[in-house]
């Protein structure tokens, strides 16, 4: 077949190339159109093109009206040709359907404002909401500090993730389980329990699960931690300020889980 459009056209008729410039669709739609019967065109040249007339075009601009509202070229040709056919029924349908994909677009909306709200600044939670659920000695400046230390790395895409799904209950379950976690590790080194054993392995263990609403904590990464708290003066401050000696304690109970499991903690790196 010639290219659509290189012939001119015959006075009472518009190429392909024609009307897909005034109707705003492609060549190729008018075609495909045409070769299922949905709009063929009423004439042709001498060459073979295609050619429409009035009638045609004024069919073609339903048939792009409708399409544009989401209905398919089934429903289309029903709604052209069948002259029993309920139009204003199809079109609330779809319009119904428009709706309900609107409502999901703007859920999907909310969630990746909530999404970049996190990524950027942590727990999606009101000063208020943080010193009720976190204490009044909380601070949300630790978080933005965090994020500026951090920002970078898997574990605070974690976080972030983690943190626009999450409820102000829910950030209280994971305030209280670290609450809880600290006394019973304070619990465990008042009543002499040695590092290494199956008490304080459990602790350990208890410690990564607590932990991990937060980011995924693998061992290596929890002997780097522990360092830290014992190191850290915020984080030592903390822990000492639960039971005195509590940070040097549980890092050293950290060290002998990690060498239980082959790992060896004075080379283990946040990986």
């Amino acid at each position: 077949m010639p290219p659509s459009g290189s012939a001119h056209p015959a006075p009472d008729g518009l190429t392909v190339g024609q009307v897909s410039a005034r109707l705003g669709v492609t060549v190729r739609a008018l075609h495909h159109w045409d070769d299922i019967g949905l709009a063929p065109p009423s004439g042709r040249t001498a060459g073979g093109y295609r050619l429409y007339t009035a009638g045609d075009l004024e069919r073609l601009e339903r048939v792009v009206a409708y399409r544009e509202t989401g209905l398919g070229l089934d429903r289309i040709r029903a709604v052209l040709d069948d002259p029993a056919a309920d139009v204003p029924r199809a079109l609330r349908d779809q319009r119904e359907q428009v709706a309900q994909r609107i409502a999901r677009l703007e859920q999907l909306a909310a969630g990746l404002d909530r999404m970049i709200d996190a990524h950027d600044r942590g727990p999606l939670l009101s000063p208020e909401e943080q010193a009720e659920i976190f204490g009044p000695g909380w601070s949300p400046e630790r978080t933005a500090q965090a994020r500026q230390r951090y920002g970078d790395t898997q574990q605070w895409r974690q976080f972030a993730e983690r943190s626009a799904a999450r409820t102000p209950q829910e950030w209280q379950a994971v305030a209280a389980a670290v609450t809880a976690l600290d006394g019973a590790l304070a619990a465990a080194m008042d009543a002499g329990v040695t590092p290494g054993s199956p008490t304080a392995d459990a602790l350990v263990e208890r410690h990564r699960a607590v932990f991990g609403a937060y980011f995924t904590l693998t061992r290596p990464m929890q002997v780097c931690l522990a360092r830290r708290y014992e190191r850290d003066p915020d984080f030592a401050a903390h822990y000492d300020g639960v039971r005195p000696g509590l940070a040097a304690w549980f890092r050293r109970a950290v060290d002998a889980s990690a060498r239980a499991h082959g790992i060896d903690p004075d080379t283990a790196t946040w990986e």
